[in-house]
């Protein structure tokens, strides 16, 4: 089995618990991870710090990069980096990487990741979308990356928020390549 070399953003948006489930997944996975970069957008840790009430972004136990270090491995298409999954991803965060304008590290990264022909996975957290955002999706979608809106399914009868934020999260998960067990339908 390949080990898998991953970056995780983290945006401003709200939604940390899906970010935070990531990391708590990938750490139950680490037999099957070469790499995890981890970037923080210059708003993420506010948002997290509110809608967790905590700062246990601290505690997270990958490296993380500053948003604005383009010495970071995966600045480089040479770092073999597979996928990129930033979650959750703010419209302004999108709307830079349709645009191609890389002024920080996780606009970079993504470029280099799509660039590169890797995943991309993008898990937007905004209600309603308007005509930009989903032509911003449209452009991402047509470079090849993955629009995975943060909307958890019920038919599994989750039993609580954050029951459902972890099966989103291993959906999210799996699509990257990670061997890790979801519920299937039938």
């Amino acid at each position: 089995m390949i080990k898998l070399k991953v970056i995780v953003g983290v945006t401003g948006a709200s939604g940390a618990l899906y970010a935070k489930k990531i990391f708590e997944n990938i750490e139950q996975l680490l037999d099957q991870v070469e790499d995890i970069g981890v970037i923080f957008s210059k708003y993420a840790k506010e948002v997290w710090d509110h809608e967790l009430g905590s700062d246990s972004f601290d505690r997270i136990p990958f490296k993380t990069y500053d948003p604005h270090d383009f010495y970071a491995p995966f600045a480089s298409g040479s770092s073999g980096y597979h996928a990129f999954i930033i979650c959750p991803c703010s419209m302004g965060t999108l709307g830079r990487i349709a645009s191609g304008t890389s002024n920080d590290l996780i606009s970079r990264a993504a470029d280099v990741i799509l660039k590169e022909r890797q995943k991309l996975i993008l898990v937007v957290r905004e209600a309603p979308y308007n005509l930009v955002h989903i032509r911003n999706m449209e452009h991402i979608t047509q470079a090849g990356g993955i629009i995975f809106p943060a909307s958890p399914s019920f038919y599994d009868k989750p039993k609580s928020l954050d029951d459902a934020a972890d099966r989103l999260t291993k959906r999210i998960l799996k699509m990257v390549g990670f061997n890790i067990q979801t519920y299937q339908w039938g």
